[in-house]
């Protein structure tokens, strides 16, 4: 099994604090520099998994990467520059404190409230007569609050997340046009490469300009499900699952082993012969949305290499 990254403990020039979230760790420097890892860790239902997936950090962050730079003309990002395969260094923002979720088609969460009985998510009505996976009328946002890590997102409402004051009502017309304008040039980028967008996350924050920017990761397998065009009317006239490209694979094996991060329930053990075939998937899931060859990165000892990298970088513009 290949080396995987699973904890960071770097002391970066002019470092001032450190935030470890679910997959990412990011190192707060002077003058307004955010340094952020993303990890080989794998978090489901909100649960970080105890072993590291090969490969993962790099994949999230270069796809990440490349749809900030698709998507840079139609909303500002923090991006500045990716001085290592896993790490991506940019603006510091104050983050607002939910994730704006954007659903295309009724799956996995939805899906999953939708067979309860429920049809009304976040505020948001869910036609009657819906099968998992038809498509919606139109686009709903379904936000959740941000959990710190062991702590579950929550769904919440855009009349509750206004009345509450979790962001303001200015702020919050912006952070809905920009979701909106992402998902659509999202699900063009997938249409060219024979996919389909099926829902998916951004995070935004402030500048100390207090310009609005995305932030975070964007149109990833971690953050995004996509549905293979082709086949897909097929498949949902005769009711058969949907062929996907997302972490899906990952909840769904966990659900069959028992698991979806409820209280009293035991993580099932992954063995070497899972994760690797889950690294698999990982690299499947980054040459299907960029259309190129995967290429690893040297991971002998990961932590010099991005420590040297960030240095590197770090030095080069101060």
């Amino acid at each position: 099994m290949p080396n995987t990254l699973m904890d960071t403990n770097f002391h970066f020039s002019g470092q001032k604090s450190v935030y470890k979230g679910k997959v990412r760790e990011v190192y707060t420097l002077q003058n307004d520099i955010l340094v952020m890892v993303a990890t080989d860790r794998l978090s489901a239902f909100d649960v970080v998994m105890p072993k590291g997936i090969p490969y993962k950090g790099q994949i999230l962050n270069q796809i990440a990467t490349k749809m900030m730079k698709a998507t840079e003309d139609i909303v500002p990002n923090w991006l500045m520059a990716t001085p290592d395969a896993n790490v991506a260094v940019g603006k510091a923002c104050e983050p607002f404190k939910v994730e704006m979720v954007i659903r295309g088609y009724m799956s996995g969460h939805a899906a999953r409230e939708y067979k309860t009985g429920k049809r009304i998510l976040c505020g948001e009505p869910m036609p009657e007569g819906m099968k998992e996976n038809d498509k919606f009328p139109e686009p709903i946002i379904t936000p959740a609050t941000k959990a710190e890590q062991g702590d579950h997102d929550e769904d919440i409402s855009k009349a509750e997340i206004l009345s509450r004051g979790i962001v303001s009502e200015e702020d919050y017309a912006v952070l809905e046009k920009y979701t909106k304008a992402l998902f659509q040039r999202g699900t063009e980028l997938a249409a060219k490469r024979g996919l389909i967008l099926v829902d998916t996350k951004y995070e935004f924050g402030k500048t100390k300009d207090g310009e609005i920017v995305l932030i975070d990761e964007i149109h990833t397998p971690d953050s995004s499900r996509y549905f293979y065009a082709e086949g897909y009317e097929e498949r949902q006239a005769k009711g058969e699952a949907q062929k996907q490209l997302s972490k899906e694979f990952v909840r769904q094996w966990l659900i069959s082993n028992g698991f979806q991060g409820l209280e009293g329930q035991t993580l099932p053990e992954m063995s070497d012969e899972y994760i690797e075939s889950v690294s698999d998937r990982y690299i499947e899931l980054y040459e299907s949305i960029t259309g190129e060859i995967f290429q690893k990165a040297d991971v002998s000892n990961i932590h010099e290499r991005i420590g040297q990298n960030v240095s590197n970088y770090l030095n080069s513009i101060s």
